[in-house]
């Protein structure tokens, strides 16, 4: 009996998806059995596709079936070309051509206020994620695939990278754990991921692993762009270990908590108050501002109550938080709200930075703000703000300017 690949999804309820069956012959020419609802307009798309899919990994003779819920290309190539490796051996890679806007670079300092997850095998959640604007979108391979969907799921994400429209968000991709995380890498890493999340870090050997590999993958691939790390702590001994984690590598660019396996961890309830976790999320935050880098806290679970999202988003940010994960696109906008800045806030800012110009164009080496001396840290602090202002629509980019025009009045 011959054997038979498939990849993809069907039934009720799926969209944007495509389920493949692909099955070598001894004979009978390519021969394609197209299922679908908008059969009638694309049908020869389809198969135009399909055929240029097969012929490029040589297939003569091979019976395809596929069940079609409205897939565009890149999704349509990702779960052919998953079930047809299930049959061939190959190292070829059939890959469409790249967006240009898909090989941008980010920096390491970049707003992160927020991370939209999105199911790396779950292509209808992916494709207008990134009009709600998070900050990043993550295409996860870990937690929300499941297992026996995880190498189709690769060839989706890779695929994703490089087609997706993701509206200016950075291209985040959360890996597995241990060698199958190393492994998703090679799918991730040529194709012009800006960060990389790692999964349950408990110590700097987790980090270092896996950027040693990043580096290799940017070697071999000729690329010489930044590919940023988040580990990601999610136990009482990654908490204990935070600052190792943090300072592990130079390429880590910020820190996360994960909150749902910390607390299970613990044996203990994760409340909306967030008294059981208060220990660990001031111990990620000051490891990671010990170590220059981000920290980036938790999920919000409940995705129906903004109110509650709203009131741990500030207890986040007073906690010294520079963002969070979003599990649904509604929360993106809530966390953008209370992670900016308050009017308060950036005009205590605009004061600091304008006695510091002031200063600094007298030549005096002393900055103050009234009777109070202002040191650096709190200078630099104050441009953040005022960049977080203007970065979230609450300061006009020009405002300095009209600052000027005031003291000349």
């Amino acid at each position: 009996m011959d054997k038979t690949g498939t990849a993809g999804n069907k039934g009720p309820g799926i969209r944007s998806d495509v389920w493949v069956a692909v099955t070598p012959a001894s004979a009978g020419g390519l021969q394609i059995d197209i299922r679908s609802k908008v059969k009638t307009l694309f049908g020869r798309q389809i198969k135009e596709l399909t055929e240029k899919i097969l012929r490029f990994f040589e297939l003569e003779n091979v019976r395809v079936a596929l069940e079609d819920a409205g897939a565009v290309d890149f999704v349509l190539a990702a779960r052919l070309e998953a079930a047809i490796k299930q049959v061939v051996k190959t190292d070829k890679e059939f890959l469409l051509p790249m967006l240009e806007e898909n090989q941008t670079a980010t920096g390491k300092d970049d707003f992160r206020f927020s991370r939209l997850y999105l199911p790396g095998n779950s292509p209808k959640l992916m494709l207008n994620a990134g009009v709600h604007k998070p900050n990043g979108l993550i295409l996860d391979l870990e937690d929300a695939v499941a297992p026996a969907k995880k190498t189709e799921a690769r060839y989706l994400v890779r695929n994703a990278l490089r087609n997706l429209h993701f509206y200016g968000a950075e291209r985040m991709v959360r890996i597995n754990q241990g060698e199958r995380g190393l492994e998703d890498l090679e799918f991730v890493v040529p194709h012009y991921a800006n960060m990389v999340l790692i999964p349950k870090c408990e110590g700097a050997e987790d980090v270092l692993r896996v950027a040693e590999r990043v580096q290799e993958l940017l070697l071999q691939n000729n690329m010489t762009h930044s590919v940023w790390l988040m580990p990601i702590v999610e136990s009482a001994q990654g908490v204990i270990n935070a600052y190792q984690v943090a300072a592990a590598d130079k390429q880590v660019a910020a820190m996360a908590i994960g909150l749902e396996d910390y607390t299970a961890d613990l044996g203990t309830r994760r409340t909306n108050e967030g008294t059981e976790s208060f220990f660990a999320r001031s111990m990620v935050v000051n490891a990671a501002r010990a170590a220059g880098i981000q920290p980036i806290d938790s999920v919000f679970s409940d995705v129906s109550d903004m109110e509650a999202l709203a009131e741990n988003v500030k207890r986040s940010k007073a906690l010294g938080f520079d963002g969070m994960g979003c599990i649904h696109p509604r929360q993106v906008r809530v966390v953008h709200e209370n992670f900016a800045p308050d009017a308060p806030e950036i005009e205590k800012a605009k004061k600091i930075y304008l006695a510091f110009k002031e200063a600094e164009a007298k030549g005096l080496g002393v900055v103050s703000l009234g009777t109070k001396m202002i040191d650096p840290p709190v200078v630099k602090r104050a441009v953040t703000t005022i960049e977080l202002a203007i970065n979230t629509g609450k300061l006009n980019i020009h405002w300095l300017d009209r600052e000027k025009v005031k003291v000349k009045r």
